[in-house]
């Protein structure tokens, strides 16, 4: 009898079908998750390693588990956004220091430059304990404060520089006290009031400037 070889077979599970066919097709909740989000209890990505590309995609909202107690994304996006407003913030003061017109904006720089270089040698530590990847440049919006306090001269660069920076210090206000009232983790806890107290300090600071006409304000929130 004649034996005839039959083709193998390949079985695709209905699963793997669906991820192949939507990667093709494009369609939505088809792509592989970034393998930056890190579950309950499994190890952080190194402090300072660069994510991957995809990862801008990716909402990480988990907890993670450590020895100080739960550490929420909350907690997290607090200690980047804290190292992202030195980031800018710290070189626009260091520039202010000799570009502003007003002595007294020269003076204020100077002291929030100081309270931000501590400010960052506190996350930096907290974020190495914590294994929370922290970004190395400012947002593209920073850049764009940046680049308008830069483009000045005189007093107009004066009134620019205060009303970035109180915008920003303002913006950063809601998510400290949120994580203050929230947070488990027994070093994020204290690190919340450490930046509370620089956040508002350097408010007063350059409220003292006596340039934060209505242009500095944002609008109310609505009721």
């Amino acid at each position: 009898m004649r034996l005839r070889h039959r083709r193998p077979v390949l079985v695709i599970s209905g699963a793997a079908m669906i991820l192949a066919l939507g990667a093709c097709a494009g369609l939505p909740g088809a792509q592989i998750p970034s393998a930056t989000v890190v579950p309950t209890g499994a190890s952080a990505p190194p402090v300072g390693s660069a994510p991957p590309a995809a990862a801008a995609t990716v909402k990480d909202d988990s907890t993670w588990a450590t020895k100080w107690g739960p550490l929420s994304a909350a907690d997290r996006e607090l200690i980047t956004k804290v190292r992202l407003a030195t980031l800018w913030e710290m070189t626009m003061a260091q520039q202010a220091q000799t570009r502003a017109s007003s002595a007294r904006v020269r003076q204020v720089s100077k002291e929030i430059a100081a309270q931000h270089s501590v400010l960052d040698e506190q996350v930096l530590a907290l974020a190495a304990k914590l294994k929370v990847q922290l970004p190395i440049k400012p947002t593209d919006l920073q850049k764009e404060w940046m680049d308008d306090i830069s483009s000045r001269s005189g007093k107009a660069y004066d009134s620019t520089y205060v009303k970035w920076l109180r915008l920003a210090h303002g913006q950063i206000f809601g998510l400290i006290g949120a994580v203050r009232g929230s947070t488990q983790n027994t070093l994020v806890r204290p690190f919340s009031e450490k930046a509370n107290a620089a956040v508002l300090n350097h408010q007063r600071l350059l409220e003292s400037t006596g340039l934060t006409n209505p242009d500095a304000f944002p609008s109310p929130p609505a009721s």
